[in-house]
């Protein structure tokens, strides 16, 4: 397979969007073909399932949620992630597996192997050539999704002690593929930033 797969991680209020955008403008001033995607919500069906997992106003049970997740994930990989590569277009992902793996394993307290391995079938076991975390203390991130001044979803409405379990297991992850994953602070300012994906990104392309 040719293309560039990245992925942005971080808890709610890291700054992935932003970042995305700027990579985004970034790559295709170079000339390459960039497609920018989310999940869940990349695609009709994943729409969908965002309404439904973000949005749903009664519980979800945990295992049901990161089957959710994973279903949307393999419609995702298999209508626009596997064709773009193959079509040696970069794919700029905001959230891939590993937000399952914090969210729905860490968070939820399922087993994160578990929840790993159900998004590796799900994907024929595709990986992103780079992840880039942006970590950001749970405390202040809902300062910044406080002073955005939007409507909470689901995840977002969780209390902190469920989001310092998702960024441990976002370091963790970090920490078990350093090759992977970038991870920079996201109280940094932006530029500095954007400078330092481009600069792991454009390592990738040479």
């Amino acid at each position: 397979m040719s293309g560039l797969f990245i992925t942005f991680e971080g808890g709610d209020g890291s700054g992935k969007s932003t970042q995305a955008g700027l990579l985004a403008e970034w790559l295709t001033e170079q000339g390459r073909t960039v497609v920018r995607t989310r999940e869940p919500g990349g695609t009709d069906v994943g729409v969908e399932v965002r309404n439904l997992v973000l949005h749903h106003r009664g519980d979800i049970d945990p295992r049901a949620e990161a089957l959710l997740y994973a279903a949307d994930r393999a419609h995702h990989v298999a209508t626009l992630v596997r064709p773009a590569l193959e079509r040696d277009e970069v794919v700029i992902q905001d959230r891939y597996f590993d937000s399952s793996v914090a969210y729905q394993g860490a968070g939820r307290v399922l087993d994160a192997k578990e929840v790993r391995d159900l998004s590796l079938w799900a994907t024929d076991s595709l990986l992103p050539d780079v992840t880039v975390l942006l970590d950001l203390d749970e405390n202040l991130a809902r300062t910044r999704l406080d002073a955005a001044d939007k409507p909470f979803d689901r995840l977002e409405n969780e209390k902190a002690e469920f989001h310092g379990r998702v960024r441990a297991g976002f370091l963790a992850l970090a920490e078990a593929e350093p090759e992977r994953f970038l991870v920079l602070d996201a109280t940094r300012p932006i530029d500095e930033l954007a400078a330092a994906i481009r600069a792991r990104v454009e390592a990738e392309l040479s």
